[in-house]
């Protein structure tokens, strides 16, 4: 198994034109691996990458998370976390990180401070139907 960081991960997702031999890289390391490890971290970084350096909308991420979490090769620490932010953050306003943190509160059973409105909103909606 290979553990791989934010960077190849993007690579491997995202045509850098300013990258040719990154993306040549990583997309090749992606295809001879049997298992890339993906951490927690890499995927969330990944999604602040995608924002901010590379403008990417809501629903262009949105489909490379979701071929992120259907990739057979792809291993992610937290598929179920992720499943759960993924599917809060398809629904609402809130930032991909927000919703991991939200959804890991929720799995510890503890209630979620924040001074972020849309995510005290969301949290509040989600312990209503709890």
């Amino acid at each position: 198994m290979v553990t791989i960081d934010t960077n190849v991960l993007v690579r491997i997702f995202i045509d850098d034109d300013s990258q040719p031999e990154q993306v040549r890289q990583a997309r090749e390391l992606a295809s001879q691996a049997q298992i890339l490890y993906v951490p927690q971290v890499v995927v969330i970084e990944s999604v602040w990458v995608m924002t901010k350096a590379y403008k990417l909308e809501k629903s262009e991420i949105l489909k490379v998370l979701v071929k992120l979490y259907t990739n057979q090769t792809l291993v992610l620490e937290k598929p179920d976390i992720f499943k759960a932010a993924l599917l809060l953050y398809s629904v609402s306003n809130v930032g991909f990180s927000d919703c991991v943190i939200l959804v890991e509160a929720r799995k510890v059973g503890s209630t979620l401070y924040t001074f972020d409105k849309r995510l005290e909103k969301l949290a509040k909606s989600l312990a209503r139907l709890s």
